[in-house]
């Protein structure tokens, strides 16, 4: 699935552009996460080599209002849609 025009996905990457794991230019693409095989959404970071992914935990939020994360480990497939 890799298209000449669109970035390589690193082995770890944040949609916070906080974070030291933002890369701007892959999310000029739209970007899907599949984890076991199946499509998760509401990803907010993955790590391929360590095998998870964090998604928020309901609605619940930390001390700085930020959405709680739980880690859900399995075999993580970045891919562009």
């Amino acid at each position: 699935m890799t298209d000449t025009n669109k970035p390589a996905f690193p082995d770890r990457l944040s949609v916070d552009p906080r974070s030291k794991f933002y890369v701007a230019e892959i999310f000029e693409h739209e970007v899907g996460i599949l984890l076991n095989g199946k499509e998760r959404l509401g990803v907010e970071e993955y790590c391929i080599s360590e095998g998870w992914i964090t998604v928020p935990a309901g609605k619940t939020l930390d001390r700085k209002g930020m959405p709680m994360m739980i880690k859900v480990k399995g075999v993580v497939e970045p891919f562009y849609r």
